[in-house]
């Protein structure tokens, strides 16, 4: 299952994501949840010289409670986007294996600690489909 993600601005932009999420479906109908929580997924971490590494980590997963509604006055909508983003990280450091001579082996990208739903900041999050 591939699921859109939100990143911390200081990941490298050639970090390949291929979520494989796992989820306890005891804890509830991934259907029908309504929220922010963070949740385990694997992505593949490459940068030019060294060959990728599959990391095991935690983001932010979920749907926040989002509205529109028409008004009289420009600019005519009243808007209200609530996504599932960061509240908290760490940032994690691991080493790339099989790197070229003189290509920096370490990778550092972000760990979910604690998320929430809120407004989509640039800081923080990729916002382009919001």
């Amino acid at each position: 299952m591939k699921f859109g993600l939100l990143f911390l601005g200081s990941v490298p932009l050639l970090l390949l994501i291929h979520c494989m999420c796992a989820f306890n479906t005891s804890k509830g109908d991934l259907r029908r949840f309504v929220g922010c929580a963070v949740r385990e997924f694997t992505f593949l971490a490459k940068k030019p010289g060294c060959k990728g590494l599959r990391i095991t980590t935690d983001a932010c997963w979920g749907r926040c409670e989002t509205w529109e509604k028409p008004i009289l006055d420009p600019p005519y909508i009243e808007a209200h986007h609530r996504v599932c983003t960061y509240n908290e990280t760490k940032q994690v450091t691991v080493k790339l294996p099989s790197c070229a001579p003189g290509v920096d082996p370490f990778y550092t990208y972000p760990m979910a600690i604690r998320c929430d739903c809120g407004a989509c900041s640039t800081a923080t999050t990729e916002c382009e489909s919001v």
